[in-house]
């Protein structure tokens, strides 16, 4: 009695190569560079809940993936929203485009004055 194992070394084959090909990626180069802690809040992370890191373009640029990680950090996925959400509002408006005025009001600004007062 023998078995017919070509359909299982398919399977393997395909598992190996789908694999290889995550490695390429890089989130998969990132987890292996950087100890999985997010660059932002400190959180550290484990197999159980790396699916929670996710890489960080420095630059903004998906697309420039140097191999020594310069354009990448690890940030939890909450720090790594509230990164984004600097750049770009809801309605897709970067900072620049929509730059909102900065306070001018302060509450101590005579507060010397009303020491003096006291007294």
């Amino acid at each position: 009695m023998t078995k017919d194992t070509s359909k299982l070394d398919k399977v393997v084959l395909q598992a190996r190569l789908n694999a290889e090909k995550r490695a390429k990626g890089y989130r998969e180069q990132a987890l292996k560079l950087f100890p999985w802690v997010c660059g932002r809040c400190a959180r550290a992370f484990d197999h159980k809940t790396v699916q929670l890191l996710e890489v960080h373009h420095k630059n903004h640029n998906h697309d420039d993936n140097p191999a020594d990680g310069s354009n990448w950090e690890l940030l939890c996925t909450y720090c790594h929203e509230n990164e984004h959400a600097k750049v770009r509002d809801s309605a897709g408006r970067t900072d620049r485009d929509n730059a909102m005025a900065s306070a001018t009001f302060n509450p101590f600004a005579d507060l010397k004055e009303r020491f003096k007062n006291k007294t």
